[in-house]
């Protein structure tokens, strides 16, 4: 068996695997519909660079994440990169797995021209605060979000 991880982008033939790995990070939030999923995941292949990032053993999922090269006109015309849905598998945590595929994603950001990759936290968990800053990222800018009702849990 191998155990080093497989970082690619995610196809359609991927789509049922990726939203069971979704449903570990938010157990009651509704599936998205395959025909829907399959639109959605054509979208995110329209912009250059941006891609759901899959980290797998063996052919298992095992991580995963969201990156979005947003085009921008201030630094010189130079896109910056937002990293959201960021998720490892319960059973391969505290592997370095989830710290693997945000700095694929931060590489992936750097050959793209981004001079920044940001991403909000969903949670104040020190653990996570730690996580992430253990994976490079700085807490060094506010973030502000708003949201379409109903509210999301706190």
């Amino acid at each position: 068996m191998n155990h080093q991880p497989t970082i690619r982008a995610a196809g359609p033939g991927d789509l049922e695997n990726l939203q069971d790995l979704y449903a570990q990070m938010t157990p009651n939030q509704q599936r998205c519909p395959p025909e829907i999923a399959t639109d959605i995941l054509t979208r995110f292949e329209k912009y250059d660079g941006s891609a759901i990032l899959l980290a797998e053993i063996d052919k298992t999922l095992v991580a995963s994440c969201a990156l979005i090269i947003v085009p921008n006109l201030t630094r010189g015309g130079a896109p910056f990169a937002l990293i959201e849905n960021v998720v490892t598998d319960t059973g391969h945590r505290r592997q370095g797995y989830g710290k693997l595929i945000l700095n694929a994603a931060a590489d992936l950001a750097w050959q793209c021209g981004c001079y920044k990759v940001m991403l909000l936290a969903g949670s104040l968990e020190p653990s996570i605060l730690s996580f992430y800053e253990g994976a490079g990222f700085a807490q060094s800018k506010t973030g502000f979000q708003m949201r379409r009702s109903p509210k999301r849990p706190a």
